[in-house]
């Protein structure tokens, strides 16, 4: 494939199926959804000019977990990490990029999704997990953060365990169900704001139970999608937001090549990349990785996980 022909096919991946990076998250609505989802990202995943504002405005100012700092990990509890300190009224802050944006940081957060109605397809032989995946990451040691589901680690708990433990990697909440915690979100089922703030501590529960360890207070939106009242039914959760500021297209891609060259283009000093772990919605995704790693750096990037690059 030509450079000229890349980029015209890293495009189509972007406009064609960016509704389905996100919406892909939980598996549950496909790649028709592309221009529909696109057209959503602007008014579903951008937070209100006052959540903006706090992100920015705390950006300065991280604040250390919630919890005491002379206390053992806890297994599936939060671990000390930086988070942002809380924006106006108490809303829960939101984290996209490095406040410090010379630096040649960048962070890979992958995905682990599972609504909590895909029971049967999993036990259809559907696979939501990626092990090979998380193989190639830790040989090319690349420390990554997983945002994942709680459904996700009730069923692959010897996996969350594994991923939990290994100090390559730490695990943040990506909620228990992947329901929306904003209408409309790209089809997916809405929660209210307590059965949404139950959600999130229903699965770190969940993380507990498998054993994970290096747990982070860090929360994903299903979809992306948030506003402030979504922010302000996790103002008690003490969690900070994380979204992104490079889609990889990897969500039902078909081709590495081009998840790869949307990746490297989008790449800049302290962006955070938004990919999934998940065969059956990203069947390309380590391939490209193979790929994204030594070409990043080759261009003098270093790889590190959402809390150093959040405390940057």
């Amino acid at each position: 494939m030509t450079s000229s022909l890349r980029k015209a096919a890293a495009a189509a991946v972007l406009s064609g199926a960016l509704g389905a990076v996100l919406a892909g998250c939980g598996g549950g609505a496909g790649p028709s959804n592309g221009g529909a989802g696109q057209a959503r990202l602007g008014a579903s995943a951008t937070p209100s000019a006052s959540a903006s504002a706090s992100a920015s405005a705390q950006a300065s100012a991280p604040a250390p977990a919630a919890g005491p700092a002379s206390a053992l990990p806890r297994a599936g509890a939060p671990g000390k990490a930086p988070t942002l300190a809380p924006g106006p009224g108490g809303l829960t802050p939101v984290f996209e990029r490095a406040r410090q944006k010379t630096e040649k940081t960048v962070a890979l957060t992958f995905d682990a999704d599972m609504t909590s109605d895909q029971g049967p397809r999993a036990a259809g032989g559907e696979h939501f997990d990626n092990p090979q995946l998380i193989d190639t990451l830790r040989a090319l040691k690349v420390p990554s953060t997983v945002f994942m589901t709680g459904r996700w680690a009730e069923e692959y708990p010897d996996q969350a365990k594994a991923i939990g433990t290994d100090p390559n990697f730490e695990i943040a909440n990506h909620s228990y169900s992947h329901h929306a915690f904003k209408s409309p979100c790209y089809g997916l089922p809405t929660l209210d704001g307590a059965a949404a703030r139950a959600d999130v501590d229903r699965a770190f529960d969940a993380f507990r139970k498998a054993g994970a360890v290096n747990t982070v207070p860090y929360f994903r939106f299903p979809g992306g999608c948030y506003d402030d009242q979504a922010l302000r039914a996790l103002s008690t959760a003490k969690v900070t937001a994380v979204q992104w500021d490079v889609v990889s297209g990897d969500a039902f891609a078909k081709d590495p090549d081009a998840v790869a060259e949307q990746v490297l283009a989008g790449v800049k000093p302290g962006s955070l990349v938004v990919m999934h772990c998940t065969r059956s919605a990203a069947p390309v995704t380590e391939e490209a990785i193979r790929t994204i790693v030594p070409e990043l750096r080759k261009r003098g990037y270093r790889f590190v996980k959402v809390s150093e690059l959040m405390g940057t």
